[in-house]
This record gives C-alpha cells, sequence and structure tokens, in this order.
C-alpha cells in the first residue's frame, strides 16, 4: 500500500513540476527529494 502511495505523489510532484506550480512557488526541491527517495523505496517497499 504505501509502494502505490509512494508512486501517487511521485505522479502529482511530476504534474506540477511540468506545469510550473513547484517553481513559482519555489518548491523546485521536491523533485531532487522525490529522485532521491525513488531508490530507498523501490528496495524496501
Amino acid at each position: 500500500m504505501a509502494f502505490y502511495a509512494f508512486y501517487v505523489i511521485a505522479i502529482i510532484t511530476l504534474i506540477l513540476h511540468f506545469t510550473g506550480w513547484l517553481k513559482r512557488n519555489n518548491l523546485e526541491w521536491l523533485v531532487l527529494v522525490l529522485a532521491a527517495a525513488t531508490f530507498p523505496a523501490v528496495i524496501f517497499l
């Protein structure tokens, strides 16, 4: 279940990134956090 929740958050973050919402609100660092969290999520979830 946590694996699916991670992917939902990842998809929402990517949509917000490509629409420019993250850049307008100075939240571009979320994309980097998501990229760093992908490897442990795949291994442990």
